[in-house]
């Protein structure tokens, strides 16, 4: 089910307190507009009307692979719908979850634990991408594809069902390995800021087991990140 609002602070702070209350798995919660929209890490989410901003709740179950996890599914769940409307464009996956298009940010996800639940937040650039920020960004609208945003969702909401179902059913290797279908390869520089202040330069090695960033270092070592933000450099 999808509930649309014309304005809110954050779905993703609405869809936290509406999980508190058994709310069901399924629901998504799109605002046309965000005045308090949060990404990672607690940056602002500049929001547009024009763009896509959702959110929805999955329930834990005590058999699901580790809910962590849900970031790759959200991830090659809005791939695959992205796709649909850009079918030519050189979409690439970033660790663990951002959509790059010839190295320009697409989207961003943000995944919140509220008891049994998680709620996970997706933002998409589909008419408009900001020019001010430290990272290159574009937009659905610049590579050739404005949908309206809740036609979009409907999109997103079918292939993440999917995606979701099938993370449940064959666990997290089906994901891991579309995830790196659609990522840079192998050997690709990346910089892993951590939030301990740390910096570590690496080639990428691929997905543990449990969806984690292996780096290839300098030294020939390997590094697994379990959180942080990654950079192409």
């Amino acid at each position: 089910m999808i509930r649309t609002v014309t304005e809110t602070g954050s779905t993703n702070a609405d869809l936290i307190a509406l999980a508190r209350s058994g709310a069901e798995e399924g629901l998504w919660l799109r605002a046309e507009r965000q005045t308090g929209g949060r990404g990672r890490q607690g940056r602002a989410w500049v929001s547009p009307e024009g763009n896509l901003y959702a959110s929805t709740i999955v329930r834990l179950r005590p058999s699901d692979p580790p809910a962590a996890t849900l970031a790759l599914v959200a991830a090659v769940a809005l791939e695959e719908a992205v796709r649909i409307w850009l079918p030519d464009a050189p979409i690439l996956l970033k660790w663990p979850n951002d959509l790059l298009i010839a190295g320009a940010k697409l989207s961003g996800i943000l995944l919140e634990r509220v008891d049994n639940a998680v709620v996970i937040g997706i933002g998409v650039n589909i008419a408009h991408h900001p020019t001010d920020i430290e990272r290159s960004a574009t937009s659905m609208a610049a590579q050739g594809a404005a949908p309206e945003p809740g036609q979009f969702l409907e999109t997103l909401a079918e292939t993440f069902s999917r995606w979701l179902e099938r993370w449940r059913g064959e666990g997290i290797g089906a994901i891991r390995d579309r995830w790196t279908a659609r990522a840079h390869p192998e050997g690709t520089a990346l910089q892993a800021r951590l939030g301990d202040g740390v910096v570590i330069d690496g080639l990428y090695a691929g997905l543990n087991g449990d969806g984690a960033l292996i780096l290839r270092l300098a030294d020939g070592t390997r590094h697994v990140i379990h959180a942080g933000d990654v950079f192409l450099i």
